[in-house]
């Protein structure tokens, strides 16, 4: 039995690795002795669990039907083995979060650099994505992405405050041409495009005033996938952006580099949210890093 259960795991990371290499290398081991686990776990179900080409190895139909049993199976076990960490002084592992590039530099940085020298034993991951990432088959505790975002299946937990748009450009910019009062007058400005990760299309800037909601495809001499960049190309006069007022934006607004326009149709949305799977045994390595960020959001409500 024991055997078997060390087969089942080893065939899951093969699954999830897609190769025998790299599971051998995350498990530790040889890759002769990953083969002959799923050679064992093969024959004692007298089934093929796994396609091997020279190039990937992909689960057969027998073998995703397993893996469908294993994984919240496995899950439930390890989320049981953390928190017998409970128990121990101070809470310690992993944890490993997607985000993006504006959460993590105004929401997570900030709560993270706190908790830090009160949790010396936990090790934060932060992985910064512009992609929507499927934190359950890449092995995250959570991500933290706008609450319209969030999948409905997660639970989701507040973490910042309502945000807004901006439609900002250099006064240089404007001097030269009419400023735009209407959505709609977008489309005789240059305007700086944000390439979508997700999907890879180019972003519709998002509009509402009076209940009515206007999406516009702007076009202009620059394509960026960073909001940063965005800021820095309308900076330097190349045309209007579209980005998430903060901090960083509004020193700008204040000191006359940039002016913001359209501001009445930029009405406010649902902030940053932390999401992750209804899991009933979170680790306390989780549990203090969602603990601090419910802390400092109720603070700022």
């Amino acid at each position: 039995m024991r055997d078997e259960l060390g087969d089942l795991a080893t065939f899951l990371v093969v699954a999830e690795e897609r190769s025998f290499t790299r599971a051998a290398a995350r498990l530790g081991t040889s890759q002769s002795a990953v083969s002959n686990a799923v050679r064992r776990l093969e024959a004692h179900l007298d089934l093929k669990l796994l396609a091997r080409t020279t190039r990937s190895v992909n689960a057969t139909e027998a073998g995703e039907q397993l893996l469908a049993t294993l994984r919240p199976a496995l899950g439930d076990i390890r989320s049981q083995l953390a928190s017998l960490a409970s128990l121990r002084a101070a809470p310690s592992g992993l944890v490993r979060i997607s985000t993006s590039r504006h959460a993590a530099e105004t929401v997570l940085w900030p709560a993270i650099d706190a908790m830090m020298s009160r949790y010396p034993d936990i090790q934060v991951e932060l992985s910064i994505d512009g992609a929507l990432t499927n934190i359950v088959a890449d092995r995250f505790d959570a991500g933290v992405r706008l609450g319209e975002s969030v999948e409905k299946d997660m639970i989701a937990l507040r973490i910042g405050p309502d945000l807004r748009m901006a439609a900002v450009a250099a006064p240089g910019y404007l001097a030269a041409r009419t400023i735009p009062l209407h959505p709609r007058d977008l489309t005789d400005h240059r305007c700086i495009n944000l390439r979508m990760a997700t999907r890879g299309n180019l972003y519709a800037w998002e509009f509402e005033k009076d209940g009515q909601a206007l999406n516009v495809r702007v076009e202009g001499p620059l394509i960026v996938n960073d909001s940063t960049l965005a800021i820095e190309a309308a900076i330097a006069g190349h045309g209007l952006a579209f980005v998430i007022e903060d901090a960083r934006l509004r020193d700008h607004l204040a000191s006359g580099r940039l002016v913001r326009v359209l501001d009445d149709w930029c009405p406010p949305f649902a902030g940053h949210h932390l999401y992750y799977p209804d899991r009933r045994n979170l680790s306390p390595a989780f549990r203090a890093v969602v603990d601090e960020l419910r802390a400092r959001a109720g603070r700022k409500s």
